[in-house]
Parts: C-alpha cells; sequence; structure tokens
C-alpha cells in the first residue's frame, strides 16, 4: 500500500509540474527511476519507444507502463490517474477564469515565461534519451554507435524535407534495428 501512494504522488508531482506535454515528463520518470529503482534508464528508453509508438499521449502512457510495472493493474490505474489529475484541475480553473483574464497583460507574460520552460524541459529530456540512443554502451568513444547517429540524422532528413509521416518513422526505425540487429 505504501508503494502505490508513492507511486500516485510522484505521478501526481510529475502531473502537476511537467509543464509542456510528453516529453516534459520525463525529466521526472529519470528521476524517479533513480529515487526509487522501480526501472532503468534503459527501461526508460523503451517506455519511450513503446509510448511514441502506441496511440495516446506519452505521460499518460508511461505512467500507465510505470504502474504496471510497480503493482500491475492497480499501478497503472492508479498511476495514470494521478498523472492526469492536476491537469484536469488547473484546466477547469483556467477555462473559469481564462474568459475574465484573456486580455490581461499578467496572463500574457505567465505564458511567455511557461513557453521557455517547456523548452527547456523537452530538450533536458531529448538530450537524455540522445545519450541512451548515442551511447548505448557508455558515454565513451568505444560506446558511441555511430549507426544511431545515422539513423537519426537520415530519419530528421526524411521528416524535415520530405515530410514523412511518424508512423512510417517508427515503422522505418523499428525495420532497420531488426535488420541491423542493433
Amino acid at each position: 500500500m505504501k508503494t502505490l501512494f508513492r507511486l500516485m504522488f510522484e505521478f501526481f508531482k510529475t502531473g502537476l509540474f511537467a509543464v509542456g506535454g510528453g516529453l516534459a515528463t520525463l525529466p521526472f520518470i529519470y528521476d524517479m527511476a533513480d529515487k526509487s529503482g522501480w526501472f532503468t534508464h534503459l527501461d526508460i528508453s523503451n517506455m519511450i519507444a513503446i509510448s511514441e509508438s502506441t496511440p495516446g499521449a506519452m505521460g499518460i502512457n508511461m505512467s500507465t507502463y510505470v504502474g504496471y510495472l510497480v503493482d500491475g493493474i492497480p499501478g497503472a490505474l492508479l498511476a495514470t490517474l494521478a498523472l492526469v489529475t492536476p491537469s484536469v484541475i488547473i484546466i477547469i480553473i483556467i477555462a473559469k477564469g481564462m474568459e475574465r483574464f484573456k486580455n490581461s497583460k499578467t496572463v500574457e507574460c505567465i505564458f511567455k515565461g511557461l513557453r521557455p520552460a517547456s523548452t527547456a524541459l523537452i530538450a533536458a529530456a531529448g538530450l537524455r534519451v540522445a545519450k541512451l540512443a548515442f551511447f548505448p554502451n557508455g558515454v565513451t568513444m568505444e560506446g558511441f554507435s555511430l549507426l544511431a547517429v545515422g539513423i537519426a540524422l537520415g530519419l530528421y532528413v526524411l521528416i524535415r524535407k520530405y515530410k514523412l509521416h511518424p508512423l512510417a518513422c517508427i515503422a522505418l526505425s523499428a525495420f532497420v534495428g531488426c535488420l541491423l540487429q542493433m
């Protein structure tokens, strides 16, 4: 029971402070891994892959996954509920007050301040994922995966230049990973 309360607290906290969506939850997920021992950083990279390739929001998918790892179906349900509860409460409050304050200079300034914070959280998460992908065997020249960098750059070009759909990127990456036994 104590584990479930801790799980709920961790995901409530994540849901309350992860401004910017699913990728912004990653710094909290890494911190949770370090403090709880429920999963490893390598598990997180697998969670990201699963969460990005399944329907639904990444943060919710990850909370469900972690909850399931910790305590099966009850853990999955409680972790997911804990993650979304702060957002539901905040959105209800904002929706009620937004009409009244939509022309407020203070509200405009708050949103302008939150955008860089969201960007920083997403960038921090992206760099951690890149580290795991590009240095799967540790941050050394021997641990560096030129193949992973090549795949990432190739997909980046396909996305930016040819507007390749994200699902096609996921499928292509999975195929290349299997083909090359990564």
